[in-house]
Parts: C-alpha cells; sequence; structure tokens
C-alpha cells in the first residue's frame, strides 16, 4: 500500500540533528580519498548514530527524521540536491500529500518524453508511478525523493539542452550547450504551477515545434509502410514515358505533394512537382529528375525521421538567445542567413569546407568587423602541404599567382631563386602572403570572428563553385557568396548609405578594417532538417556524415524510432 507522511513541524533538537547529518554526510562524501565502500559505511553509521539519538521522537515526528536521514544520505554524492534540500530544511516536493499535482505533472511528461524523441528509460513513467505506490516507510520515501528528484533533473536537462555533450564527442562540435544550474531549476520548480514550468522546459523556438509536428508526421509513414518502391532509374527527363516515372509519381504523391495520379509520362505538371521537391532539398531547381533528385528521392521515410530527430537534438543545443540580429551559418545546407527580429533580412550561397579533412567546425561567436581589400596569410599547413609541391614543380609557381614569400625576419624572399629539393613539408621554413588583389584567394572582403578554429567568411574569385548543388570544397572557411550584399546588410544599422561607405574603402586599393559598432552573434550550424514557417519540410545531405554519427550516440543513450499505427 502507498504511504503518504505528512511532515509536520518537528522540535528544535531533530532540527539540529538534520544539520548534523548533513554536515557529516558532506565531510564524508568529499573525502575522496576514501573508498566508496567505506564511505557508504560512515554514512551508515552516521545515520544510525542520528536514529538511536533521535530516541525522543515518536510518531509522526519519528517517521520525519528517518525521512530527512533518508533523503540526506540519498543525496549525499550530489552537491546540488544536498545544498538545495538543506535550504529547505530537507522538506520534501515530491512525496507528500501536497504534492500530488508535481508528481502527477512530471509522470505525464514522463510517459510524453518519446514525443521529443527523449531516452525515457531515465525516467520511465509506468516506474515512476510503481514507486509511489510500493513505498512501505519513511526511509524508503526519502529514498524515492531523491531519485525522483536526480530523474527529474536529467529529463529537465534532456528536453532543454539536450541528451549529449557534443563538444565531447566530436572536435568539430565545439557547441556549448545552455546548461541550466540544477540547483536553481529546483528552486524554481518548488514555486512554480508544475505543469506551466514542465511545458516552459522544452526550446520555444517555432523550429522545434514544426520539427515536432513532422516527427509525428513521419511516424505515421513509417506506420503506414513508408513511400513505396524506389526509382530504379538513375535520371528521368520531361517528355519521357516509362514505368519508373509512375514509381515516382506515387512516391512523391506518398511524400505529401500533390496527388498525381499513375501516368507514366513525365509531363509538365510532374517536372513542377519535381521542381518544388528540388526546392525542399536544396538542389537546383530544373525539374528534371537527375541523379541527385532520384538519390533524394529516395531516401527512406525512416532515414528522415532520423534527420528529424538529430534536428530536435540540435535545436535543444541551440536552446538559448540567438541575438535579436544574428548571423546563421547552415553548412549543411550551403547558406548563410541573416535574421533580425525572427526574420530573414539576407541570405547567400556560401562553399564550406571539404569533406574530407577541412570540415567547417560547428560553433558560436562574435562577428566584431570586416576587412576590406584583405592581405590572404596563408596557413603554414596549406603552405607545406599544397604550394611546396608546386614549387617543386615550377618555381614560378608563386610568382604567377602574385604570392610574396618571406624568411623568419620578415624579410620578404625571391620565390624564384630557391631550390625547392631541399624542403619537405617538415622544414619549409617560409611564410606565404597574397596581396589585396581580385586574384586573392580571400576575394575582396573577408567577415571576421576571432576564434581558436581560425575560420571566417569571404569573398572569393573562385565564383563557378556556387552554381553547384552540394558545395564543400574550401579549407574550412565560409566563402559567400554575395560578400558585397551582405557587407551593406551588416554595415546597415551604423551607416545612412552602407553601399557608398563600403565601396569608398574598397577603392582605396589598400587593406583596411571596418568595425562593426555592435557585434553580431554568428553560429556555424549543420542542420539536416528542418521546415519552413509555410509548413515546407526541408531535408538535405548529411554531407559530412554527422547526423549519422550523432542519431548513433543518441540511439546508444536510448533514443528509439516510433512508427505509429493509423
Amino acid at each position: 500500500m502507498r504511504m503518504d507522511f505528512g511532515l509536520p513541524e518537528i522540535p528544535c533538537m531533530v532540527s539540529v540533528i538534520a544539520e548534523f547529518l548533513y554536515c557529516g554526510v558532506k565531510m564524508v562524501s568529499s573525502k575522496h580519498r576514501i573508498s566508496f565502500e567505506k564511505r557508504q559505511f560512515l554514512v551508515g553509521s552516521l545515520a544510525l548514530g542520528l536514529t538511536l539519538t533521535t530516541g525522543l521522537a515518536t510518531g509522526a515526528s519519528a517517521q520525519s527524521v528517518a525521512f530527512k536521514q533518508a533523503v540526506a544520505v540519498a543525496a549525499a554524492k550530489d552537491k546540488d540536491v544536498l545544498e538545495f534540500y538543506k535550504a529547505r530544511d530537507f522538506l520534501p516536493i515530491w512525496t507528500s500529500t501536497t504534492d500530488t499535482d508535481r508528481r502527477r505533472a512530471f509522470i505525464e511528461a514522463a510517459a510524453k518524453s518519446g514525443d521529443h524523441a527523449l531516452p525515457r528509460g531515465y525516467y520511465d513513467a509506468q516506474e515512476l508511478k510503481k514507486s509511489f505506490q510500493q513505498i512501505s516507510s519513511a526511509k524508503a520515501l526519502g529514498y524515492l525523493e531523491v531519485q525522483t528528484t536526480q530523474k527529474f533533473l536529467l529529463y529537465a536537462q534532456h528536453i532543454q539542452s539536450g541528451i549529449l555533450e557534443p563538444r565531447k564527442l566530436d572536435r568539430e562540435l565545439d557547441i556549448v550547450t545552455p546548461r541550466k544550474d540544477r540547483q536553481k531549476i529546483l528552486e524554481a520548480f518548488a514555486k512554480s504551477n508544475p505543469r506551466a514550468f514542465i511545458r516552459a522546459l522544452p526550446p520555444q523556438h517555432p523550429d522545434y515545434a514544426r520539427l515536432m509536428k513532422e516527427k509525428v508526421r513521419l511516424e505515421k509513414v513509417l506506420g503506414q509502410g513508408g513511400w513505396g518502391p524506389k526509382i530504379g532509374r538513375k535520371s528521368l527527363k520531361p517528355g519521357q514515358k516509362s514505368k519508373h516515372v509512375a514509381v515516382m509519381r506515387a512516391r512523391l504523391t506518398a511524400m505529401g505533394y500533390k496527388r498525381l495520379g499513375m501516368s507514366n509520362e513525365f509531363d509538365e505538371d510532374l517536372q513542377k512537382t519535381v521542381a518544388l521537391f528540388q526546392a525542399d532539398h536544396g538542389l537546383n531547381e530544373d525539374g528534371v529528375a537527375g541523379s541527385a533528385t532520384i538519390d533524394a528521392m529516395n531516401v527512406s521515410a525512416q532515414k528522415r525521421l532520423e534527420q528529424v530527430i538529430v534536428g530536435l537534438e540540435r535545436q535543444r543545443w541551440l536552446n538559448k538567445p540567438r541575438g535579436k540580429r544574428h548571423i546563421f551559418v547552415n553548412q549543411a545546407d550551403f547558406r548563410v542567413f541573416i535574421v533580425d527580429d525572427g526574420r530573414v533580412t539576407f541570405n547567400s550561397r556560401v562553399v564550406v569546407g571539404k569533406e574530407t579533412r577541412f570540415r567547417t567546425p560547428e560553433f558560436s561567436h562574435e562577428m566584431t568587423h570586416m576587412v576590406i581589400n584583405p592581405t590572404w596569410h596563408i596557413p603554414k599547413s596549406i603552405a607545406r602541404n599544397e604550394y611546396l609541391p608546386m614549387l617543386k614543380k615550377n618555381r614560378n609557381a608563386l610568382a604567377r599567382l602574385g604570392f610574396n614569400m618571406f624568411d623568419a625576419t620578415g624579410r620578404q624572399i625571391d620565390s624564384t631563386k630557391l631550390d625547392y629539393s631541399r624542403y619537405s613539408a617538415k622544414n619549409f621554413p617560409f611564410d606565404l602572403k597574397q596581396p589585396p588583389s581580385t586574384r586573392n584567394a580571400l576575394g575582396l572582403v573577408k567577415f571576421m570572428f576571432p576564434n581558436r578554429h581560425n575560420i571566417y567568411l569571404h569573398d572569393t574569385p573562385t565564383k563557378n563553385l556556387f552554381t553547384r548543388d552540394l558545395r564543400a570544397y574550401s579549407h574550412g572557411c565560409v566563402r559567400v557568396q554575395k560578400p558585397f550584399e551582405f557587407a551593406y546588410a551588416l554595415l546597415s544599422p551604423q551607416s545612412s548609405n552602407p553601399k557608398k561607405e563600403f565601396q569608398d574603402v574598397l577603392a582605396a586599393g589598400e587593406e583596411a578594417q571596418v568595425d562593426l559598432v555592435k557585434p553580431v552573434p554568428i553560429h556555424l550550424a549543420y542542420h539536416t532538417a528542418w521546415v519552413t514557417p509555410q509548413g515546407r519540410s526541408n531535408f538535405r545531405k548529411d554531407t559530412y556524415g554527422r547526423d549519422k554519427k550523432v542519431f548513433s550516440w543518441l540511439q546508444k543513450s536510448g533514443v528509439v524510432l516510433r512508427a505509429v499505427q493509423g
């Protein structure tokens, strides 16, 4: 039978004993050199001594003491929880007769944790309910009190700021998750309406809510068997007649595009739908079902659901103020955006780091300035591994590119007169620089947010790469297709004529730094799944393979895919 203990006020002597218990547990738990077994023995001995000492307490008072002892012992190794209960004289928030609403609110939230793709095994609703029904003593109730608090804190952390710690998993994921102070969470929860508090825990950004709806939709698609047979051709063109066209029609219809019938002719109506699909998947919108388009159409509903689940986790990693005005680089979409008050006011195609050695990392920072007519200081790794082999073949290679060479003292060297057979990637001692020009690899402007990765955004003379669907060709920095327009947009809050101000500096031909009066937060992210405000589901290829890794880590944490019938 479940026992609800009303915990009345106890005499001053018992309060002193409870404080003594806390101090003793804290002292014991701080002895890191003591073995776990000895620590538990000392804590148990302290609790036993207090039980004997409080022989004067009887009935409900004795139950109160036993409960408080159990809470202190159970929380002994969790500093935040221990401090929280100490501050409230070890009184409960879950297990008294007045805590019914709080218990029910958490159990209901735990039961729905799968809706957020959380690993509900850590805070299983049925297990929680069963635990409260089987309590038989004040001591057991005290232990349950602490266990429930710890499960709630884990739930709050998972749903608020993510299940994983990205920085511990991959050095490319340099993301500081917005973890909240555990003790402050408990203090606020204890004073709040429990249901309202729990409802406010997940990210409130509209991107999260829209992904939640997409998750529900895809779970129903899985429950109905997916999107049907895959398209068995590498390409299909308007005007063609083929059984594979009929398969494509059926698949697009199942995905939620308009009802396209079962004709085997690739007509104009189908071409428009293919172009719409291409727009939703970051492909050039020509209406021709080439290999990239058909590959995207053949991705299973399960894979798309996995992307959405990873997307929800990534949204939790970003559950913090992004900035009233901020820059958002979506590497998976190969685009940069300026967002003002939640509205996109600028966007451009970008090129990001190569898929192999030079993947662009994920992190947040602040853009502080731009450099117009920049000099390119070639990183030593590029100089040694890429330009030295060119010089070994042709000592005039750098001169043709307009590069300058300098020794360790800063003295300029004539690169056409050196014997490069003497040098290797290990001992090449020279610095290379490319002065401002239209041929400069950084183009005519770079956008700076000084960071340990040495990543920045910049112009480029290599414009042809922006026409491609997949744009991963740089050494890690982000090349912007519309750099001048990007500069004008950044300068607009501080200039009445940003275009003229920029062009005047550019025309001078000399390297010049232009500071942003107010630094702009910038987030370099990697989102392969999102839903637009108009309700269009968008997916991108997992170019860097990061989604695959993140989903694997989520699965190891207990996240499962669901297929909903009906």
